[in-house]
């Protein structure tokens, strides 16, 4: 299936889509790949919003995107490996056999399938500003991200389980 597909498969059913993405098999190359590509979509999310602050301020609009390239792009990767890790370190602690690479899927397809909200909230931001739209798209993008990240990570579990039996 696609990745357009399987982003709209996620909106009606996350869990479904990451037993099938951990059937599979350990695709470390494919996690790495979804990874990257939430990344990049957030980076040109925010777009829209270093324009605008350039645009207000007189800042170098290539500073502002510099930082955003280098901290989404380079930082964040090895930032959300981390988290991955820690969130099996409390899969762990609570006796689940939920392996890693499943857990850290869960995470990196939760990124990538919540950006077409990441997407709007970053138009809104550019075209808006900081006000109450913003924030509300905002809180929208972070409820259906963790929605899809716990709806995976459990699912994730669930599967490692069956496995392990």
């Amino acid at each position: 299936m696609s990745v357009v597909m399987d982003i709209v498969a996620t909106y009606r059913g996350p869990a479904q889509v990451l037993r099938r993405f951990a059937a599979a098999g350990q695709r470390e190359d494919r996690a790495i790949a979804i990874l990257m590509a939430g990344c990049a979509v957030v980076f040109v999310s925010s777009w829209p919003a270093a324009a605008r602050e350039a645009h207000l301020t007189g800042q170098d609009i290539g500073m502002l995107m510099g930082g955003a390239l280098f901290a989404w792009l380079f930082i964040m990767p090895l930032v959300l490996y981390g988290l991955a890790f820690l969130v099996w370190g409390g899969f762990r602690v609570l006796r689940s056999k939920a392996e890693p690479w499943a857990l850290r899927l869960a995470l990196f397809w939760a990124l990538l399938a919540a950006s077409p909200l990441m997407l709007l909230h970053g138009l809104v931001r550019g075209f808006i500003g900081e006000s109450t739209p913003q924030m509300i798209v905002g809180a929208l993008w972070f409820v259906v991200f963790m929605w899809f990240w716990i709806s995976g990570s459990r699912a994730a579990a669930k599967e490692s389980a069956s496995h392990g039996d």
